[in-house]
């Protein structure tokens, strides 16, 4: 991992994202929404952006658009797609909810596959490592909160900050 300058760790393009085998079905409907989502928005199905979202189906991780431009380029081998093709196939992703994002403020975001079972996030502010998590209790208590307040909630994001257990030894 590289550094920035807030000390904070960030994937560099050399290290990969974790992949998963997804079955022949969910490629299948994960791609066909794909298609749906360029349709509506007047964009073409191009070989490029077929390869990003099978990458991005793949993952299994948290991925900075310069890892998915080093898985592509390793799967891919000899097929080049620019980094502003990425870039804008992912905001166009995170639009359509198909990819999620955690923002780094100068350092820049880490995404992940949206369609995945509903999850939060504990994020260490000295190494920039996520983890993953849930919690019924949790779950139930935002419900029982936003009911004391007639609210009806559509969705959410937690992220809880601090310091993962090697950062705190250091």
């Amino acid at each position: 991992m590289q550094k920035n300058k807030n000390n904070r760790a960030f994937p560099n393009k050399e290290e990969t994202i974790a992949q998963i085998e997804r079955t022949p079905l969910e490629i299948m409907l994960a791609l066909e929404q794909f298609r749906q989502i360029l349709l509506e928005r007047g964009l073409k199905y191009t070989l490029q952006r077929e390869r990003i979202i099978r990458a991005i189906i793949g993952s299994d991780s948290h991925f900075t658009p310069e890892n998915l431009k080093t898985i592509l380029e390793r799967k891919f081998s000899g097929k080049k797609i620019g980094m502003a093709t990425i870039y804008r196939t992912l905001l166009l992703l995170e639009e359509a909810h198909f990819v999620t994002s955690i923002s780094f403020g100068a350092e820049g975001k880490k995404y992940e596959y949206g369609l995945k079972a509903h999850h939060d996030h504990m994020i260490c502010d000295s190494c920039g490592d996520l983890t993953e998590f849930t919690n019924d209790e949790m779950e139930e208590l935002q419900e029982k909160i936003a009911k004391e307040h007639n609210f009806v909630i559509t969705g959410h994001t937690m992220q809880i900050r601090g310091l993962c257990k090697k950062c705190q030894k250091a």
